[in-house]
This record gives C-alpha cells, sequence and structure tokens, in this order.
C-alpha cells in the first residue's frame, strides 16, 4: 500500500456558481483514513467576496492565484515526502496547481483530463469568463498568462496531453484551440462505441510513451447529470457508472505510473439525496483501497 496524503482544496473561485468548495470536507469525513497518512485543509481568504461579474474574464484572479500558490507548496511537500497527493477540489481550477506541482517533482509527465468540458478556452477564447473553463490549457502552457505565476518546472507535453470522456466543447474557439495543440480527444461517444477498457488502454498508451509517470484529474461531470446531478455544470448524455468506475479501475491496475490524482467539481448544494456524494466516496475509497 502506498501512503497516501489527503489534500482538501476548498475554492469555488473559478467558478459562477457556489458550493464546490464545501465538498472536500464532506468527502473527508465519508472515505477509509486507515490508509491515510495526512489530511491538510486550504481555504481561500475567509474576508474574501467572490465576484460574479460576467464580463469580467479574470474575476476572482489574484485570490485564485492567491490560493494556488499555497496548494502548489503543499502538493510538492507531500511528493517531497514520497507520499500520493490527492487533491480534492473544488472547482477545477485547483489542479493548475496539483498537476504543476506534480511536473515539477517528476519533471516529465503525461496526464489525463476526464472532463466532460474541454477546460481548453483562454482568456481571449473564453465565452463565459469562469476561470475553471482554462486549466487544461494552462496546465499544458497553451495558455501561459495570469495562472502560473508561482510554478517553477515544465509543462504538460500536449502530446502526452488526453481529454477523456469529452462531449461539451465550446465550438468554435475552443475546440480549435484543441485542434491547434494536438490534444488527443476521447470523447463519451468513443467510450460507448469502443468501450471503457479500449479507451482506457489508448489514454494510458499516450500519457506513459517517454514520461515518468501521470497526473490524472477527475472531474465528476463526466458522468452522466442524469446519475450524478451534484456538480456545478452538469452535461447529460455522460458516462454510466460502470464506465467511470471502470476507468478508476484501470487505473488501480496501472497505479505504479500515478504519481498525483484530483477528484473535483462535486457540488454538494446541487446534490439530490447524497447521490452524488455517495459515488465521489465510492471512487475515493476504491483508490485509497487498492493504492
Amino acid at each position: 500500500m502506498r501512503n497516501i496524503d489527503i489534500i482538501a482544496a476548498c475554492s469555488d473561485l473559478g467558478v459562477n456558481i457556489n458550493g464546490a468548495n464545501k465538498a472536500p470536507e464532506i468527502l473527508i469525513n465519508n472515505i477509509n483514513k486507515n490508509n491515510i497518512n495526512k489530511i491538510k485543509k486550504i481555504n481561500y481568504n475567509e474576508n474574501y467576496i467572490k465576484e460574479f461579474d460576467k464580463n469580467n474574464f479574470k474575476k476572482n484572479l489574484n485570490e485564485l492565484n492567491n490560493f494556488n500558490n499555497k496548494l502548489y507548496n503543499e502538493v510538492i511537500n507531500s511528493l517531497n515526502n514520497n507520499m500520493l497527493p490527492i487533491t480534492l477540489g473544488g472547482d477545477h481550477t485547483v489542479t493548475i496547481a496539483s498537476s504543476l506541482a506534480s511536473i515539477n517533482k517528476y519533471n516529465n509527465l503525461g496526464i489525463i483530463w476526464f472532463d466532460a468540458h474541454g477546460d481548453f478556452n483562454t482568456f481571449d477564447t473564453t465565452f463565459s469568463g469562469n476561470i475553471h473553463g482554462i486549466p487544461f490549457a494552462a496546465v499544458t502552457g497553451y495558455e501561459k498568462r495570469y495562472l502560473s505565476d508561482f510554478h517553477n518546472g515544465n509543462y504538460f507535453n500536449f502530446k502526452n496531453a488526453v481529454l477523456f470522456g469529452a462531449r461539451d466543447i465550446d465550438e468554435p474557439f475552443e475546440m480549435n484551440n484543441l485542434k491547434e495543440a494536438g490534444i488527443t480527444i476521447i470523447t463519451t461517444e468513443d467510450i460507448k462505441k469502443y468501450g471503457i477498457e479500449a479507451m482506457c488502454k489508448k489514454a494510458f498508451d499516450i500519457v506513459t510513451n517517454g514520461t515518468s509517470g501521470i497526473h490524472i484529474s477527475y472531474d465528476i461531470d463526466c458522468i452522466d447529470s442524469n446519475i450524478l446531478p451534484g456538480v456545478s455544470t452538469p452535461v447529460k448524455n455522460g458516462l454510466n457508472l460502470n464506465e467511470a468506475y471502470g476507468f478508476i479501475d484501470y487505473m488501480i491496475k496501472n497505479k505504479d505510473k500515478i504519481k498525483s490524482f484530483d477528484l473535483v467539481e462535486f457540488n454538494p448544494l446541487n446534490d439530490k439525496n447524497k447521490t452524488s456524494e455517495k459515488i465521489a466516496t465510492n471512487i475515493l475509497n476504491k483508490i485509497i483501497n487498492n493504492f
């Protein structure tokens, strides 16, 4: 068994809907703690008033970066102590810190971005102005401005980056960004057509080709919103539970390659009968019990 640190990244600064910042504490209350070395909680400034202006594409930017700087250093500390850091979001901007901390440590990693959305907008192409639509572009260095000044190291190579389970990519600009970068996209439709095992193998082959390991960022909105409603930006026609758990099972079979992991975008304020909470807890316990 590997020693695991749980890092609670309690931020929803990247999205104009409240609630994802409350997720880590709820999940920590549920998970098996027998294999956990340490639990660390990071909050943003309690006196900060979150901004919601849809016309400001850099809203909450300074506070978000202050938060991610703290998270980045915490993940690096965990890695330096030879732990497996599991970062619990929070919205998907927390991955800017967690994944870049991991590649800072290991220098050359692949990344699987498990998400219904592309998260590959730039500050010039975003429609919503919500920064949680930008982080995949940030960690691959496609959008280097503003979001990673705290990082001292490489970015993820486009050729070793996979967007997995996508079904809601902004057209035309975000899709053009992904194509220009050469990111491999495995859609929900691909998974339904070819099967979760085959698509996992394809993704893992790409992200391990010439790298020293993998960072996995698992956004639970990849799961169909009719099954898992408790997210900030739900999308229908997603993965079923067999497929969502199947990815985790494949990950466990390749656990020696996994250097760091995130679970993000659970929003308990949008949940129904704790359905999403139970699924997110199951995912985490699968990893904790089998790593």
